[in-house]
């Protein structure tokens, strides 16, 4: 079985998704919503700082945290990723026919290769922001789905065959 890889982020216009560790955007309730309930029963690949920021509200079923160093993170469903292959390897032996990566800046650029869809919700306006979603080339992918909401546009893209 193969595990479909899908990256899920909210990305302002300028490519920023984060400042401080935070959104730099007013919160989006409708984008939360539908952005929980995606990754709800599925295992979530995730950045340490990332999983420590949602320490108390995991997402995901499980959550397979990318870390340099092995450590303890506490709770049954956290697993410790050395790498991509690590990563997917665990979600594999987890039965997941699909996991969601779901950040920081650096996994996700880490994945952006292997990653099989993008599901992104994309906030009108420029943020200022320390991080950002890594550029990608719109000819490797095919917009197939977008549904516009009150405050954002949610758009689904598929990795195209070479």
């Amino acid at each position: 079985m193969t595990t479909e890889l899908v990256a899920v982020a909210a990305v302002a216009e300028n490519g920023v998704i984060g400042r401080d560790g935070e959104l730099p955007w007013p919160s989006i309730p409708a984008d939360k919503r539908q952005y929980r309930e995606r990754i709800a029963s599925h295992p979530v690949i995730l950045g340490r700082r990332t999983f420590d920021s949602m320490r108390d509200d995991l997402p995901g079923s499980a959550q397979i945290v990318l870390s340099r160093s092995e450590s303890e993170f506490g709770g049954d469903s956290a697993y410790h990723a050395g790498g991509v292959d690590d990563a997917l390897d665990i979600a594999e032996s987890l039965g997941a026919d699909r996991a969601y990566v779901i950040g920081g800046a650096d996994i996700y650029d880490l994945f952006q290769p292997t990653v099989d869809r993008m599901v992104l919700s994309r906030v009108p306006g420029e943020y200022d922001g320390d991080t950002a979603f890594p550029e990608w080339d719109a000819a490797d992918w095919a917009l197939v789905h977008s549904a516009e909401y009150d405050a954002f546009t949610l758009e689904e893209w598929v990795r195209g065959s070479d």
